[in-house]
């Protein structure tokens, strides 16, 4: 990074004070958001409930996957040309 001339230096830092100073006030504003958020919805309704898997679906997927009819129509598997 190339160095800062006195006058970007300056506005450097008075950014970055501004920054640290509205920080704790932009803190607060997060926080008292959440706190609404909340109050207003504290079941979280727009999340849909998970459900456990069943039984028979955990079955099927422990069991490897039939052959699939129309491979044996495709001939054998071909070798990678080069």
């Amino acid at each position: 990074m190339a160095t800062l001339t006195p006058s970007q230096q300056a506005w450097r830092d008075r950014f970055e004070t501004a920054i640290g100073l509205a920080a704790p006030a932009l803190d607060l504003v997060l926080a008292a958001g959440d706190r609404l958020a909340r109050f207003l919805e504290p079941d979280d309704a727009w999340d849909p409930p998970v459900r456990p898997p069943h039984r028979r679906h955990e079955a099927a997927s422990a069991q490897p996957p039939p052959d699939r009819p129309d491979a044996a129509q495709a001939g054998p598997p071909r070798e990678p040309a080069g």
